[in-house]
């Protein structure tokens, strides 16, 4: 595995993602943003901020899939919320965890939220991008 994440000493330990990662791995892969649409580009779970998080990251599993990778390989996600608040947080754990129940994985690369004005379509609420390291 080319990541390890580490909470290093000194820095608050967060249970929804790890505060460091290395890499050493050779490929760098870099996911575009991923939103709420199946595979036939039809937006999903429209006005469900939880469903759409669980849909963005699944996205980003299969794209990742696709290049030989898994979350076990990202290094850093950036995720994009339209109006975000921090009463949205539990939705978006909530979405987060969905996800990785289906993939059998935890899902807590260091990570960046942003908050946004708007995404590409009024009905996307969330986009997430990835980046990762392989072998």
């Amino acid at each position: 595995m080319a990541i390890t994440l580490v909470n290093p000493d000194g820095l608050p330990e967060i249970d929804a993602y790890r505060q460091v990662s290395v890499a050493t791995g050779s490929k760098l892969v870099f996911v575009a943003g991923q939103v709420a649409r199946d595979a036939h580009g039809v937006t999903v779970c429209e006005g469900d901020l939880a469903a759409q998080v669980e849909q963005c990251y699944l996205n980003v599993a299969k794209a990742l899939a696709g290049v030989g990778a898994s979350f076990a390989d990202v290094a850093k996600l950036t995720v994009y919320v339209v109006d975000w608040t921090p009463d949205k947080m539990a939705l978006f754990g909530e979405g987060v965890a969905r996800a990785a129940a289906q993939l059998g994985e935890a899902l807590v690369p260091p990570g960046t939220l942003v908050g946004v004005a708007a995404l590409d379509v009024p009905e996307h609420l969330v986009e997430v991008e990835a980046t990762a390291v392989i072998d």
